[in-house]
């Protein structure tokens, strides 16, 4: 009955066996240990998922350099040519910067190893500037007292072989990039499609509209950071051996590495150049330290956002974001792969999101 007397609409009630109560928990409960047991996973083969990041950005960078070798007019090549014809190239520029670099390496520890028996014998001379520190200050005594004491004999064994074991830990890791960059670059038009088939086929055609976008993004990127870099070291090389600091293509080779680091590298290639031109002359590395604050500020303000505009149209703001980020998380690598994947989230949010957003 309800408040006027009139009888009111009768009254159900439903009863919920105990067993879908169980199967609620227990569906609840397997997917919190799936989620557990995955986290677990990913944290202990985060060295593994690091490989297999950097192999695939290496192989989607490549792939614009492939697929041009593919669609020429004049002379088209299959892709398995194309790809050998470009491991070949990137062979080929390793070899190269390892020239360059490892003969001024070899040349300086030849020099510090032949140095050693001079400076010890400036240390037994008291007439020297060594000689009379170790006669006031008895260093060679108190570093010989301080290694006996704490067992550095031991300690520079297990250090020996530590650094043998992360050499071949880099070496391996090297290896396992190079071979899965190359089966990426390889079958990458097979992998996409395989990942494109596992949409549903009414949004098969968007995702991979966007998805093409994306890949063509960061091919565009990379090749914007590799121009950048190139033009920073060239501009390496030039400062540098117009002003006679040693080993001006090793240098420019170095900050053209460095360059590819987003926000740091630049600034981290610069100041090593720097404490290099020290050797030259204290003018010279005031010089030298001034041609990268103002080549940083024309890098950052002239030079990549025109490069970058042509590639990926990312603020700066969320640049340095992503950057920090990525960053944190894996590193150098993190870094490198920061931009590309602040592009392609971009893409989805004006393509997808927002859109999405305005029809409700």
């Amino acid at each position: 009955m309800d408040e006027r007397g009139r009888p009111g609409a009768p009254i159900t009630l439903t009863l919920t066996a105990p067993g879908s109560y169980f199967t609620w928990a227990f569906g609840l409960a397997a997917g919190a240990l799936s989620a557990y047991f995955l986290v677990r996973v990913i944290a202990h083969a985060e060295s593994v998922l690091t490989v297999v990041l950097l192999s695939a950005f290496l192989a989607v960078s490549l792939n614009p350099i492939v697929t041009a070798l593919t669609e020429q007019r004049r002379v088209p090549m299959r892709r398995g040519p194309a790809v050998l014809v470009v491991g070949l190239g990137v062979a080929g520029l390793v070899a190269g910067f390892l020239a360059v670099i490892v003969p001024p390496v070899a040349n300086e520890v030849t020099q510090l190893i032949r140095a050693i028996p001079h400076v010890l014998q400036e240390i037994q001379d008291k007439s020297t500037f060594l000689g009379r520190i170790e006669a006031k200050y008895h260093v060679v005594s108190k570093v010989q007292s301080a290694l006996s004491a704490r067992g550095i004999g031991t300690s520079a064994v297990t250090g020996i072989l530590g650094a043998g074991k992360y050499v071949l830990s880099w070496l391996t890791s090297t290896l396992a990039v190079v071979s899965l960059t190359i089966y990426f670059l390889a079958g990458l038009p097979g992998i996409v499609a395989v990942a494109y088939r596992t949409v549903p086929a009414s949004r098969r055609d968007r995702v991979r509209s966007l998805g093409d976008e994306i890949l063509t993004q960061v091919g565009r990127y990379m090749l914007g950071s590799v121009l950048n870099a190139s033009i920073a070291g060239t501009a390496t090389w030039i400062w540098t051996l117009a002003w006679g600091v040693q080993y001006p293509a090793a240098l420019g080779l170095m900050v053209a590495l460095m360059d590819m680091i987003p926000v740091i590298g630049s600034t981290i290639g610069g100041a090593i150049v720097t404490l290099v031109a020290l050797t030259v002359s204290l003018p010279v590395a005031l010089a030298t330290l001034a041609f990268y604050i103002g080549f940083r500020l024309t890098e950052d303000y002239l030079l990549l956002p025109n490069v970058m505009r042509h590639a990926v149209d990312v603020p700066p703001v969320v640049t340095v974001v992503a950057v920090l980020i990525g960053g944190s998380l894996l590193g150098i690598i993190g870094a490198l792969v920061a931009i590309p994947t602040a592009a392609a989230l971009k893409l989805i949010t004006v393509e997808v999101l927002i859109p999405r957003l305005e029809r409700r």
